[in-house]
Order: C-alpha cells, then sequence, then structure tokens
C-alpha cells in the first residue's frame, strides 16, 4: 500500500514536502505540487488520507450546524436540505452545538481545514464577524436573515411574522398580550419582541414584563407558562408564541388549570408544525422544509462557481386561522 515515502520517492521530494502538500501548506514550489498530487492520484493514497479531496478540490460533504437535532423545527430544515443533498450526491454532517459559541467554531474549523465543502447554520450564535472569518476558506449559508455580505441566506423575518400575528389579536379587540420566545437575545427574538412592542405602541398600550415569556422551546415549557399565568393577578387575553410546540403545551396544559381556549386565552403559534394542525392551533406558518432546501441550493451554486454572489432569500408566512383564536 502506498505512503509518503513512496510519494515522495517518485517525486523526487523530502517526506516534508510531501506532508506540507497533504496538508495543503502555502510554501511549495506550484509546479512541484501539482506533480506530487498527481502521483497521489496515480496511487490512489486517498484510501488513507484526504490526499484525493485535495486533488479533486472537494469532499462532497457539507456541514449543518444547529443548536438542537431533536427539534421539529431544525429537522424540517433537515428533510428540506437531506432532499437536496441526496439530488447532488453530497453527505451531510450534523453538528449539534447546544449553543455552544466554541462547537460552531469547531465546525467552521473544519471548513478550512478543507474537512467540509461548505457550511449552513441554521442559527448563529456567534457574531457576524467571527464568522466572516471563516468565508475565505468556503461558503457558508445561514438559515436566518444577515446584516454580512459576505454569506448568503435563506429566512424568515420573524418581525413580520409576529407584526401579522400582533395586527391579527389587535384587530379582534385584544390589548393584555403575551408572547413566548426561545433565547432571550437572540437575532429572531429580538426581531418578534419589537414587532410586539411596535404594536402594542402603535394603539399606545404599555406591555407588562411578566406577560414576556423566554427560554420556551418545547411542550413542558408551554406547560410552564401556563403555571406562571395562573399566578397573575392580571392575565393576558393572548399569547403569540414563536414555536407551535410551546403552543401545544400551553393549549394541553390550560383546560387542566380551569382555563379555557380561546374563552379566556387566545393563542396564536408560529411555524409549520403538523402538531398545530392536528390540536387545530390557529397559527403563523412557514415552510421550514423549504428553508433547507434552499439553503442547500444557495450553497451547492456557491460551491459549484455556478452562483458566486452573496445572495438573500426570504420566505414568507401566512396565518391560518384554527379554533385557539
Amino acid at each position: 500500500m502506498p505512503n509518503i515515502k513512496k510519494i515522495a520517492e517518485m517525486a523526487g521530494v523530502s517526506i516534508s514536502t510531501v506532508s506540507r502538500v497533504l496538508n495543503n501548506h502555502p510554501y511549495v514550489n506550484e509546479q512541484k505540487r501539482k506533480e506530487i498530487l498527481s502521483i497521489i492520484e496515480k496511487l490512489n493514497y486517498s484510501q488513507n488520507s484526504n490526499a484525493v479531496h485535495l486533488v479533486r478540490g472537494k469532499t462532497n460533504v457539507i456541514g449543518v450546524v444547529l443548536p438542537f437535532v431533536n427539534h421539529q423545527y431544525y429537522s424540517a430544515i433537515i428533510e428540506g436540505i437531506s432532499r437536496m443533498a441526496a439530488k447532488h450526491h453530497y453527505n451531510i454532517m450534523l453538528c449539534q452545538t447546544g449553543y455552544s459559541p466554541e462547537k460552531e467554531i469547531e465546525v467552521l474549523d473544519m471548513l478550512k481545514m478543507k474537512k467540509l465543502d461548505g457550511v449552513i447554520i441554521c442559527s448563529t450564535i456567534n457574531g457576524w464577524q467571527e464568522l466572516e472569518k471563516y468565508v475565505k476558506f468556503g461558503p457558508i449559508v445561514t438559515c436566518e436573515d444577515t446584516v454580512s455580505s459576505y454569506m448568503s441566506s435563506v429566512y424568515i423575518d420573524h418581525y413580520k411574522t409576529f407584526a401579522l400575528g400582533m395586527e391579527y389579536l389587535i384587530e379582534h379587540g385584544h390589548r393584555r398580550i403575551g408572547y413566548c420566545v426561545g433565547r432571550k437575545n437572540s437575532i429572531n427574538s429580538l426581531n418578534r419582541k419589537q414587532a410586539y412592542l411596535d404594536a402594542l405602541s402603535s394603539i399606545q398600550v404599555m406591555p407588562k414584563e411578566e406577560w414576556g415569556f423566554v427560554d420556551c422551546f418545547t411542550v413542558e415549557d408551554g406547560t410552564r407558562v401556563v403555571q406562571s399565568l395562573l399566578q397573575m393577578k392580571e392575565r393576558p387575553t393572548a399569547l403569540l408564541v414563536s414555536c407551535n410546540h410551546i403552543a401545544a403545551g400551553i393549549v394541553k396544559a390550560a383546560p387542566k388549570s380551569g382555563l379555557s381556549i380561546p374563552g379566556d386565552l387566545t393563542i396564536i403559534g408560529c411555524d409549520d408544525q403538523q402538531i398545530a394542525e392536528i390540536l387545530e392551533i390557529t397559527t403563523i406558518a412557514h415552510s421550514s422544509v423549504d428553508v433547507g432546501a434552499d439553503a442547500f441550493t444557495l450553497l451547492h451554486d456557491h460551491i459549484t462557481k455556478k452562483n458566486k454572489e452573496t445572495k438573500k432569500i426570504e420566505l414568507f408566512p401566512k396565518l391560518t386561522e384554527r379554533l385557539t383564536t
């Protein structure tokens, strides 16, 4: 079986020179680099190294960075990515971060080391300036709006989503309105909250801090919200909820606590998960599968140089009335 020593002998160079080529080190004569890569390909040395990836210039693997694998919103995005990846004979590497900035950087370092052809980030953790440092090593596409001019994105405008929900609730007479979001300081949560505040301001209503619920992600969090509502002297008459799994938890827990829906509490959820249809939850929906599919298409276009320009694709939501309003 060929090894680095054999490659060095055939190329008439030192083992360290071959090692520099294998590690994509810049300080190698370009003509000599081509000769070494040609020998590597001829010997099929890639069976025991990344050599063929260097020869071909790609791995046919992309990294997908997401906070949680077992979250329905991200699962739908993965479904869209997977469908398109299969069509283009690409493999995907799922990288769960748990919202750890260090783990996100670890994946980007894999892009830097040429172990990935590109990266899709479902929910960013590090700042845009930090992420932009890695664009020179390969394309990065995000599944949320970005202020960066170096990264393409496919996104839902969550300000518009919450604005649509607030408009509906206000038109139906609600003034005591609360909200549920995920991470308190994430870009999406901040945009949702701003839409909420702007809508209340437009009707001269001061928001109550205790009507805003954060760190909500699961059905169990919905149950927690209901328990908090029961402790309040003055409760909101409506809740705008960022995820249908949270909304489902509220819908299931409220009647057990003596709260009728929508009599005592109107609920509007957001996303396209089937649980909303099953439980007849009024929803502002968008296609998470389309987010994933479009994100992969953008990334693949950048990888293949079909489209080098940074591009933003906005997908628009639609409100569907059901039994919780």
